[in-house]
């Protein structure tokens, strides 16, 4: 059964990580597709403050917003409407910002008491009730990646290098965008053909994700 669409005239996403996480990409590739499709908009990249950082660290946090509407937009937008954090540190630097009532998706993989414990936690926010305020769906993007990718033999950090693209697929069928451009971006991009095809897998895996798991009773269009 084909799941319900939601119609709003304006979104604000952040997607955010660790420095290599891909946020940019991720962010850049959600805003050339929302143009594509014929939305105003406006985006504001936020890089590390430490080029550095060590993995994990509230320091080395990327982050990438896009606003975009079916009406004119003059700003990126203060305060997300959804927050991808791919790690407890992306999580802590950009909760702060995010709407009350809020969406938050999380990769739960990451959630880890070593990570936790990088990013400051004393107890998992996931499940210690702080998070009651904002709508959360935890998720294993990293291992969803790694079984769409699997059959390619690819070496761990190559494998688990694609989970941005899973994120951005997720968000893709959530709003209700195609993922043309990004097949074609992809294709240009990577000339090793096993990247190629990893990345394609992680991303067509993520939008099939959004669409047959019931963790979303319905998706978003911006028109």
């Amino acid at each position: 059964m084909q799941k319900a669409v939601e119609t709003v005239n304006t979104v604000a996403i952040r997607f955010a990580g660790d420095s290599g996480d891909g946020m940019q990409v991720t962010g850049s590739q959600f805003t050339d597709t929302t143009a594509l499709a014929g939305n105003d908009l406006a985006t504001f990249p936020d890089f590390p403050a430490e080029i550095r950082a060590p993995a994990g660290s509230l320091a080395g946090v990327s982050g990438f917003q896009i606003k975009f509407s079916s009406e004119t937009v003059f700003t990126p937008g203060d305060a997300p409407d959804v927050l991808v954090a791919m790690n407890p540190a992306a999580l802590k630097v950009n909760l702060r910002d995010l709407k009350p009532g809020g969406m938050l998706i999380l990769n739960s993989e990451a959630f880890s008491a070593k990570n936790l414990t990088h990013a400051g936690y004393q107890a998992n926010p996931v499940t210690d009730g702080s998070l009651a305020n904002y709508k959360v769906f935890s998720a294993d993007i990293t291992g969803m990646t790694l079984r769409a990718v699997e059959s390619l033999q690819l070496n761990n950090r190559a494998a688990v290098r694609c989970k941005n693209f899973f994120a951005l697929g997720l968000v893709y069928w959530l709003y209700n965008r195609e993922m043309q451009h990004t097949f074609d971006w992809i294709a240009q991009k990577f000339k090793d053909p096993l990247l190629r095809e990893a990345n394609v897998r992680a991303l067509k895996a993520g939008y099939n994700f959004g669409e047959t798991a019931e963790l979303f009773d319905h998706s978003y269009e911006v028109r």
